[in-house]
């Protein structure tokens, strides 16, 4: 038995992220509850993991690429 539908499904996570974005936007003069810095702290870190996670991708695609092409 299904509880929600897709639409529900939808507009709920719909409207997680506008509360989160606005929480985190007003939250600024917050002090020590400020989410706007965390959120910006965590959003570099995973672009930096990221990048590095996609860089070994490629390495190892490279590595099988010269492997089977003999």
């Amino acid at each position: 038995m299904r509880v929600m539908d897709k639409w529900s499904e939808l507009l709920l996570g719909l409207l997680l992220v506008v509360v989160g974005i606005t929480v985190a936007f007003y939250s600024q003069s917050w002090g020590d509850w400020n989410f706007w810095s965390a959120a910006g702290t965590f959003f570099k870190g995973a672009v930096f993991w990221f990048v590095i996670g996609l860089g070994a991708l490629f390495i190892l695609l490279g590595i099988s690429d010269l492997k089977s092409k003999k």
